[in-house]
């Protein structure tokens, strides 16, 4: 933005908020509001942001070195703006080097340029796929895919009472894209923030803090601004009303969700659930960053357990190991093809084998996909799993429409071809589905197996 509000002290002594609003109407009425909301990060970042909020009031000159502020800063009022009701306060040093070593395990890391090209995108309004969120390439499309798993869960079981279809899925308004997507942010940082708080992450045009030894500036994490929530339908609404900060190009919507995510979970909560196994939440793969099974599971079930058994097992070196705690919502279901035999540690639990709703975000040989249901009896009365359907979504750019499978738990015609033949070849979408009804037959209804 051309303007600028100047936050000089002989600027706005004496002037009262409605010429404030008046000088600033053009811009969208908006209102600077910089004040300390606690972030229950660490006691040191704690004694920092009090630090901050007493030498503002007194207008004490702040050190630059401790992440602090100079009395004398310009800033920029973001694109698009957001509404002025909602207070806000500047992302700190501290805070930034944080987020960094919670996902790179150091301050030194920055995200790639395909992470930084991930925002949500749904297909078109009214098509085959008006549900679904295109996905993008790299680290990023397990974060996609694990939002849109949620957005599922929202549009099939939580948007109304009655429920949806399948039928009625495919014919998903623009609309009902953006509540789909705000509520399913909202719900997931609400479920992350112990259902008391929520942060969510914008991106201004200045920079909030000088780079220094330890941290250099990424042109995004410098340029963070805060938004601090008690309710969730207050955050639900903040996100459907700002919804391009999330959906528009060249915004770092998914960097900003998942900032948004470790933020409400805050950073003691993040430890305690971690352990010894797990110590940050990206790895490098072939020069880019990918998910851990932490953040796949902050995102499932609100809480970034490294691993996906029930409750707490100890490791080959004794250590407490920790797995899911609770029934999940939505579920997770694995299979990778050099690991057929997994140890007890890999092997998912019932806890988000036997979720409340039926979906389940899949990892088949380490590659994100969607498997779902309509029915919301499927998992609550037994005799529905003797004969069901399943829709099968990979977010591949070449599928136009999910595949309808349907599912057989008292047919083993499968095993018989096996002990004839010795020799069936191995499809993964059929042995992720065995890994919850251990002896089911897949039929693909006439569309040609694959994956």
């Amino acid at each position: 933005m051309g303007k600028e509000v100047c936050h000089e002290d002989h600027g706005f002594q004496g002037m009262e908020l409605d010429e404030i609003a008046r000088k600033i109407s053009e811009l969208g009425k908006w209102r600077e509001i910089f004040s300390y909301h606690r972030l229950e990060i660490n006691s040191a970042t704690h004694q920092k942001f009090q630090d901050h909020h007493k030498s503002t009031d007194s207008g004490a000159p702040q050190d630059k070195e401790q992440g602090r502020y100079p009395s004398k800063i310009l800033y920029s009022l973001p694109e698009p703006s957001v509404t002025s009701k909602w207070g806000s306060f500047p992302v700190s040093l501290a805070m930034a080097m944080g987020l960094r070593k919670i996902l790179f395990g150091n301050t030194v890391h920055v995200f790639s340029p395909d992470w930084k090209k991930s925002y949500f995108k749904f297909h078109e309004p009214s098509s085959d796929l008006s549900y679904a969120l295109e996905m993008g390439k790299g680290g990023s499309r397990a974060i996609q895919m694990a939002v849109q798993v949620n957005i599922l869960k929202y549009l099939l079981f939580t948007w109304s009472e009655k429920g949806r279809d399948f039928c009625s899925l495919r014919r998903t308004s623009l609309r009902e894209q953006r509540e789909a997507l705000s509520a399913a942010l909202a719900d997931t940082l609400w479920t992350a923030g112990e259902r008391q708080k929520v942060i969510i992450c914008v991106i201004t045009s200045e920079t909030c803090f000088p780079s220094t030894r330890d941290f250099e500036a990424d042109g995004l994490t410098e340029q963070l601004q805060l938004f601090e929530f008690s309710e969730k339908e207050d955050a639900k609404k903040f996100i459907y009303d700002h919804l391009q900060w999330f959906t528009g190009e060249g915004r770092h919507g998914v960097i900003l969700f998942l900032y948004s995510l470790l933020l409400s979970r805050t950073f003691e909560r993040l430890q305690r659930d971690l352990d010894i196994s797990t110590s940050h939440l990206l790895q490098p793969n072939g020069g880019n960053f990918t998910c851990r099974q932490a953040i796949l599971n902050l995102i499932l079930t609100g809480r970034a357990s490294p691993h996906v058994f029930n409750g707490y097992q100890r490791g080959n070196s004794e250590d407490l190991l920790h797995g899911i705690l609770a029934r999940s919502e939505v579920g997770f279901l694995q299979w990778n093809k050099d690991g057929s035999k997994q140890q007890e540690l890999s092997q998912v639990g019932s806890r988000l084998k036997t979720p409340k709703f039926p979906i389940w975000l899949c990892s088949i040989n380490r590659t994100c996909s969607i498997l779902f249901s309509d029915n919301k009896l499927l998992l609550s009365d037994w005799k529905m799993e003797h004969r069901f359907g399943l829709y099968f979504y990979t977010g591949h750019p070449s599928q136009k429409e999910a595949v309808c499978l349907t599912i057989d738990t008292h047919s083993h015609h499968w095993e018989e071809v096996q002990q004839n033949e010795n020799c069936v070849p191995e499809r993964p979408v059929e042995m992720v589905i065995r890994t919850k009804w251990k002896e089911a037959s897949v039929e693909w209804n006439g569309t040609l197996p694959f994956f």
